[in-house]
């Protein structure tokens, strides 16, 4: 079974590998949107995965973070692409929730990358 969460936080960031010219070059904010997802055999005691109250919980210190932050002073973050965020939250968060399947994080409603894993 699979199940996720998803978590909203806003930040700024600029894209330093751009050419200068490059709109993403410039210091710009998105309302990030992280989607977390948990493979696992659902619990036939408590009927879930894992509770989502414990994944917002694993998130959390991540949360603080990222939210309302300029991302490029984030150690680990400095080229803060969504491939890259995607990338840094999977390595921050698989040591806690090893059920985590991917990654996907959203820039815009219709823009985004996913990550689980592979390189």
């Amino acid at each position: 079974m699979e199940i996720f969460k998803k978590i909203q936080f806003e930040a700024a960031h600029r894209l330093p590998n751009c050419p200068p010219d490059h709109k993403c070059a410039r210091l710009h904010g998105h309302s990030f949107v992280a989607e977390l997802y948990l493979r696992g055999p659902v619990d036939p005691h408590a009927g879930w995965v894992m509770d989502f109250a414990d994944v917002k919980k694993a998130f959390a210190p991540l949360y603080e973070q990222l939210d309302h932050q300029y991302l490029n002073e984030v150690p680990g973050l400095e080229n803060p692409t969504s491939e890259n965020i995607a990338r840094w939250i999977w390595r921050k968060l698989k040591p806690t929730l090893p059920l985590l399947h991917r990654v996907v994080v959203r820039e815009t409603c219709t823009a985004g990358a996913s990550y689980d894993g592979r390189d």
